[in-house]
């Protein structure tokens, strides 16, 4: 079974003014898809894998193939980090985090202002190409962490519930070398209402399965 691009759930320019229509475009149906062209060549030396979700996959690294574990880890990753990013963006404006997500916030990082500025100056640190990440932690607790190129945290035992996609090719063609602004711009569209989803089943113990495909 080969993995597919998945549609947007709103149109490429509803994002405007924070995400330009063109950017959105381009993303979406190269870059993500360029990633998923590439998983579905590697695995066909074990086409067997594609019956799991890529979120599944990647979250049991050791149970691929070692002749090809590093590529899906690469391809795999860069389809399920974008998956997870149009997911948690939404052009209404009206959403807010859960209240059981704010607590889980405030008890780590003392309030939500404090957390949306810790994960702005960590997006500000990632150097060269990767992602920043709010995930719930092996110990249940939240925690913002970089990360490299297309990695994963589900690659470390993590359930990730926020994700910012900082490769140029997210934010290039609008904010040009102001990474600080594409930042900015992130809140503007965030969709805590899926975000809250996901927290809620990350913390259900279902699987990373249900998690990321209900």
């Amino acid at each position: 079974m080969e993995f597919k691009l998945p549609p947007l759930p709103y149109a490429y320019d509803s994002l405007e003014p924070f995400y330009d229509q063109q950017t959105l475009r381009l993303h979406h149906t190269k870059h993500h898809a360029g990633y998923i062209d590439k998983l579905n060549d590697v695995l066909k030396l074990h086409p067997e894998l594609g019956e799991h979700s890529v979120e599944a996959l990647i979250s049991s690294p050791y149970s691929i193939p070692e002749n090809i574990r590093e590529k899906v880890l690469q391809f795999g990753g860069g389809h399920a980090n974008h998956s997870l990013f149009w997911r948690i963006l939404s052009p209404h404006k009206n959403t807010a985090p859960s209240q059981p997500l704010e607590a889980a916030l405030e008890e780590v990082f003392e309030s939500f202002a404090d957390f949306q500025k810790k994960f702005s100056e960590s997006a500000l640190n990632v150097f060269g190409s990767g992602w920043t990440w709010l995930s719930i932690a092996v110990d249940g607790k939240l925690e913002i962490s970089n990360l490299p190129n297309q990695e994963s945290p589900l690659n470390k035992g993590a359930k990730p519930i926020l994700a910012l996609d900082l490769w140029e090719h997210a934010y290039y063609l609008k904010f040009q070398n102001q990474r600080v602004n594409w930042i900015s711009a992130f809140w503007n569209i965030v969709n805590w209402e899926e975000v809250n989803k996901l927290y809620a089943l990350a913390n259900s113990g279902v699987s990373v399965n249900e998690i990321f495909t209900t």
